[in-house]
């Protein structure tokens, strides 16, 4: 069951602009699933599922797969979309997000898998990623200002 209700939500958050767990779980009851807001709240953190901007005022859930390639426009539109600043403190590289986008922009920084970073962690506005070096952290920041610019 749990399966099928996890093909349903994938199928739903991509067909549908779904922006709450009470309006997928609304979906998900019409659909004939029984759940509640706490089960939509698993499944999504199960999933992996994170926010991404819709037009800059609406965010919706959205898959951010690690399969993809490092230069998916999915990724970078996460990415430049979210991005709001950054600065750091020796080795930790601080990223402010636009409201509500760390989670997403922090998946699309892990999916580059860069070396340099050691692991990543999100707020609502701000991710923090252990970076290996002090070196190392202005590294990933040009990188990172190379991939906004860029794209």
């Amino acid at each position: 069951m749990k399966t099928d209700r996890h093909k349903k939500i994938l199928e739903v958050i991509d067909r549908y602009e779904v922006g709450t767990q009470e309006e997928l779980a609304k979906i998900l009851n019409d659909e004939g699933y029984n759940v509640t807001q706490a089960t939509v709240s698993r499944d999504i953190r199960e999933l992996n599922l994170s926010k991404v901007s819709v037009d800059g005022k609406r965010t919706r859930y959205a898959t951010l797969s690690k399969d993809k390639p490092v230069a998916s426009d999915k990724f970078l539109t996460v990415l430049k979309e979210g991005f709001v600043s950054m600065d750091m403190a020796q080795n930790i590289l601080v990223i402010k997000t636009a409201p509500g986008m760390a989670m997403a922009v922090c998946a699309a920084i892990d999916a580059l898998e860069w070396n340099e970073i050691v692991g990543s962690i999100a707020g609502d506005d701000t991710i923090m990623c252990a970076v290996r070096t002090v070196n190392d952290t202005l590294l990933v920041m040009n990188k990172i200002k190379k991939l906004i610019k860029n794209n």
